[in-house]
């Protein structure tokens, strides 16, 4: 699976771009027929706390799969999408199946 990783008006460490990597190549455990994703992070210019936006898109045979978290750290927000995008791919590959 191919990653990419796009940070938005600021430049993202290398601690953090390789927990991503950690949190998404872990994702082919449910379904090995991912091809690509991309993960976007940015600041949103909220005066609140919860201003990490975490987007996370792949790219599955037949469709794209989608999440987008709001949360006070970006590794909040890809944790919490991780879970979220990982239903949909289970999903997915159920789908798949009952064909």
């Amino acid at each position: 699976m191919d990653i990419q990783i796009q940070s938005i008006h600021f430049d993202a460490d290398r601690k953090l771009i390789s927990f991503i990597e950690e949190k998404v190549g872990k994702l082919t455990h449910f379904y090995d027929g991912i091809i690509r994703s991309e993960i976007f992070l940015r600041l949103d210019k909220s005066d609140s706390s919860t201003n990490k936006v975490a987007e996370i898109k792949l790219n599955v045979p037949g469709t794209d799969l989608y999440v987008k978290r709001q949360c006070r750290t970006f590794e909040e927000a890809i944790d919490t999408g991780i879970d979220a995008i990982s239903r949909q791919v289970k999903k997915h590959k159920e789908k798949l199946r009952g064909k």
